[in-house]
């Protein structure tokens, strides 16, 4: 093999700049460097990268066709897999997937498929290029399906069932749709209307969207059954867990799921000309070494603080965020404090955190994760903050689960289901985080597809 080039860098706004606001830090490819790197594909005939893309996308194609410039087809042969590529583009673990299997990772340089992806994405959007989702053989008495949750496992079940002929409404109980597109992600990472533009394409297709609706409270699982066939839950995991330490109840200690719906839904961050508050902080600490840690760290350097700790009980090569968002918080000046675990939070006279008490670990075997256990050490150090943002990860949302007792539940509080995604309740399907726990994006995508494919067999039988 020749020489093999580089990959063309995604270029991004310079730290000072972007911390001065929520813009979107990565800027994309231009037409030239799109070009430039998907010139780089050696169009392997086995396609390992595909086999690594929840959503099977055809990825050299789509490339081939970059490179030829028919930009137009590359994003038919996407959206025909994926129905929010302009979303995927920007928050999709590649590095972990798709890339990950790439020919020339085993050289250190494999294609950056998700910044091309991206860019067709774009250019679409720029192009106003519109792709029918419902196809010319649409016929709604296919039967009607409900899909509880507008996030990314709900979105592709609602898009393959409407190419499938079916009538699909999507209950969503927030007064905007999403899901943690919407309220998890901050705009410098995935601005809001690209989520907008990418439903907003789901709506006139013809997929139907109820919002303020809380499924469990609003209406349950056995009303829907009587108006629709099949119902698939992608309600995600957005219940936080919490330390169980002491202090843990004193003031603006945060979730980083209300610190970042604040910010991402609620705008926060424009108060008052927005009406949702927020404490800034001087100093704050973010708890967790994942990429909701990044967000929330790095949102708060954007709301003012003049210093953000991120607290991991682990070292840096174990942290489960993206190389991507570790590198971005530390050019925006993020800190970073490894091999600690909060054990207590101390307060002021007024009932506000001003420190964490820290013990020291040390790291042994691994563990069920495969990573290195942290141990306790027995030697403590404590910080001074003004406010603390918990991203030590979330359990599955528990709702549906407690007002419906045929849908089986694991210890974590997961729905069960097979490997199709049928739960323990007939005609009710499930997929995402509320099945998997925390999971990305994409994978959730590829759980809608798996379910998708069921209903659509299973409906068959009746």
């Amino acid at each position: 093999m020749s020489k093999i080039k580089s990959r063309v860098l995604i270029p991004k706004r310079e730290p000072l700049e972007r911390l001065k606001d929520f813009n979107e830090v990565a800027l994309g490819y231009s037409e030239k460097e799109a070009l430039e790197e998907a010139s780089r594909c050696i169009q392997c005939p086995s396609k390992p990268c595909v086999q690594g893309c929840p959503v099977e996308i055809d990825i050299p194609r789509f490339i081939k066709l970059i490179r030829e410039r028919r930009y137009e087809e590359a994003y038919k042969v996407i959206k025909d897999k994926c129905p929010i590529p302009a979303i995927t583009g920007r928050v999709c673990p590649q590095e972990k997937q798709c890339e990950k299997l790439c020919t020339l990772a085993k050289f250190g340089k494999p294609i950056a498929i998700g910044a091309l992806e991206r860019f067709v994405a774009d250019w679409a959007r720029e192009k106003g290029v519109y792709i029918e989702v419902r196809n010319s053989n649409f016929n709604s008495k296919n039967g009607k399906i409900a899909v509880i949750g507008s996030g990314p496992a709900g979105i592709v079940v609602a898009s393959d069932l409407l190419r499938l002929g079916y009538e699909v409404t999507i209950f969503e109980a927030l007064h905007v749709p999403g899901g943690v597109l919407t309220y998890g992600i901050p705009e410098f990472r995935l601005p809001k209307r690209i989520v907008n533009d990418e439903i907003k394409c789901l709506v006139e297709s013809g997929v139907n969207i109820e919002l303020g609706f809380i499924v469990g409270k609003t209406i349950t699982i056995y009303d829907l059954l009587k108006e629709f066939n099949a119902i698939f839950i992608g309600t995600g995991a957005g219940h936080p867990r919490f330390l169980e330490i002491p202090g843990e109840n004193l003031s603006y200690i945060y979730t980083a799921n209300e610190f970042l719906t604040r910010i991402n839904l609620m705008k926060a961050y424009l108060f008052p000309y927005y009406d949702t508050p927020i404490r800034k902080g001087k100093y704050v600490a973010v708890i967790g070494g994942g990429n909701t840690a990044m967000d929330a760290a790095r949102s708060a350097l954007r709301l003012g603080a003049e210093k953000v700790f991120v607290l991991y009980r682990r070292t840096k090569s174990e942290m489960p965020a993206r190389r991507e968002e570790i590198a971005n918080a530390e050019e925006e000046g993020v800190e970073f404090i490894f091999l600690v675990q909060p054990i207590e939070f101390i307060g002021n006279s007024l009932g506000a955190v001003s420190e964490i008490k820290l013990m020291k670990m040390r790291l042994g075997e691994p563990d069920e994760t495969g990573r290195p256990k942290p141990i306790p050490t027995d030697e403590t150090i404590s910080i001074q903050v003004d406010v603390v943002i918990n991203a030590i990860g979330f359990h599955p949302n528990p709702l549906v689960p407690m007002t419906t007792p045929e849908i089986k539940v694991d210890k974590r509080g997961r729905i069960i289901v097979d490997k199709e995604g049928r739960t323990t309740m007939p005609k009710v399907y499930a997929g995402g985080d509320i099945v998997v726990g925390e999971g990305t994006v994409i994978e959730a995508m590829g759980w809608g597809r798996i379910a998708a494919r069921t209903i659509d067999r299973d409906m068959s039988f009746l």
